[in-house]
């Protein structure tokens, strides 16, 4: 019995040092490599090389032509600027204008090249570059504007002219904010509706944003029919009534964001924003948006990012 027991206590010493020696042939696992920075969307699309974008298909910001090449006002600077970063290759991505920010926060793009105005509800959701134009109000007015319509206040100075503009438009109550009264003032669904009422006699001027109306004034081609030049903007509350767009990203991508934003800065000193302007009505020197900074539009929203320029 003792020797089986010998026997059996050798074995066992036996198999627990070979088990021993294989544990120290056995490379040690290497120690953990420290977190690595992730990398960001600038330095992905750098070296992919393509960008993917949103748009909402709406003429002159963005829209596809029937090539399917993307075009507009803000595809265009966005595809200069975006080459200028290095990134050649611009893909579109289509969707509802109310679903952009929405589509952008989830990746389904990596920027808003929409004309998309710069609002300060707008400003809680996405990143704003620094605007690449600015846009007020118009007026339509027969050729020769033969009432001397230049402003809103012309409007209320004289109170036998009826002016149109479109339903919820904010052009309604920047009216009235000057003086226009109500009875003045005569509504229509849209855009081409006015113009069809200015045609019929119905009113005597319409109004809606200059780069709007100049598009409406494209598609109608009535040489009886013109836009309303030079056009002052209402003062409200001691602001001018301006409105200004710029091209979005994610709230994360802000190295992105600073790039893209001192690059829109440059191509206006350059003169190169007005060349991109050239095909796209409406704009022109008066939608320059003169170095305007996205903190103008939303003062609280960014006040703790290190925005640049």
């Amino acid at each position: 019995m003792k020797a089986q027991k010998t026997i059996a206590l050798v074995i066992c010493l036996t198999i627990l040092l070979a088990l021993v020696a294989c544990g120290a042939e056995q490379p040690q696992a290497p120690p953990a490599s420290p977190t690595q920075v992730p990398e960001t969307t600038f330095e992905r699309v750098k070296r992919e090389g393509v960008i993917r974008v949103g748009f909402a298909n709406e003429n002159p910001f963005a829209y596809a032509q029937p090539d399917g090449k993307l075009t507009g006002e803000g595809v265009e600077v966005a595809r200069v600027i975006f080459q200028r970063l290095g990134i050649p290759e611009m893909e579109g991505v289509l969707a509802e204008f109310g679903a952009l920010i929405p589509g952008l926060q989830a990746g389904r793009f990596d920027a808003i090249t929409a004309g998309m105005y710069i609002k300060p509800e707008r400003c809680e959701q996405a990143l704003f570059a620094d605007p690449d134009y600015k846009v007020g109000g118009g007026l339509i007015v027969p050729k020769g504007n033969p009432l001397n319509l230049h402003s809103y206040e012309d409007i209320a100075a004289n109170p036998d002219v009826k002016v149109g503009t479109g339903a919820g438009y904010f052009e309604e109550q920047y009216m009235k904010a000057v003086g226009v009264k109500e009875e003045q003032i005569v509504l229509f669904p849209d855009n081409p509706s006015g113009v069809a009422g200015m045609q019929a006699g119905q009113i005597d001027a319409f109004t809606a944003t200059a780069i709007g109306l100049a598009q409406t004034l494209g598609v109608t081609e009535d040489p009886n029919l013109e836009l309303a030049l030079p056009f002052t903007d209402p003062v409200i509350d001691g602001k001018p009534i301006t409105g200004y767009s710029g091209t979005a990203f994610r709230m994360e991508d802000l190295d992105l964001r600073n790039a893209f934003s001192a690059e829109v800065h440059k191509i206006e000193e350059e003169g190169l924003l007005l060349k991109i302007y050239e095909p796209f009505p409406g704009f022109g020197e008066h939608t320059l948006p003169g170095g305007a900074l996205v903190t103008e539009s939303c003062p609280d929203q960014y006040k703790d990012l290190d925005l640049q320029p």
